[in-house]
């Protein structure tokens, strides 16, 4: 059985909304987890603590002996790092971005972000605690 969804943007506190063809509606959250990667441990520790204390995530979980093979500068690469899992905001995706491209060793830093349709009501009402808030445009 398929089940098939599509999205239609609502303009309040910048969720979404998804219906299914049988009409069940459901809010998705504006919350994202972006993955990174970083050299060494320590790197890691590094930028997840400032990512916290600018409150651009609410919790880095820091993932050592993370295997990454990729093609760089036209050579195949194999190397350990450490997986970062930043748990943010959309809309503090930008900053957030901003601020990995500062403090990463990288030359090009992976920052992608996936969507978190839907979550622990009490841990995504701890996640709006902890990040900053931007005002709505």
């Amino acid at each position: 059985m398929f089940i098939i969804l599509f999205y239609q943007k609502i303009q309040w506190n910048g969720e979404k909304s998804c219906r299914s063809r049988n009409g069940i509606r459901k809010i998705m959250t504006d919350k994202i987890v972006v993955l990174s990667t970083c050299a060494s441990a320590e790197e890691a520790q590094r930028v997840a603590r400032a990512l916290v204390e600018k409150r651009l995530a609410a919790c880095v979980n820091l993932i050592a002996g993370v295997r990454s093979v990729y093609r760089w500068k036209d050579a195949i690469q194999d190397e350990e790092e450490t997986l970062l899992v930043i748990k943010s905001s959309r809309a503090l995706l930008e900053e957030l971005r901003e601020e990995m491209e500062r403090l990463h060793s990288y030359e090009v830093p992976e920052v992608i972000a996936l969507s978190v349709v839907d979550g622990s009501e009490r841990y995504l009402a701890w996640m709006n605690r902890e990040l900053a808030h931007k005002p709505s445009l």
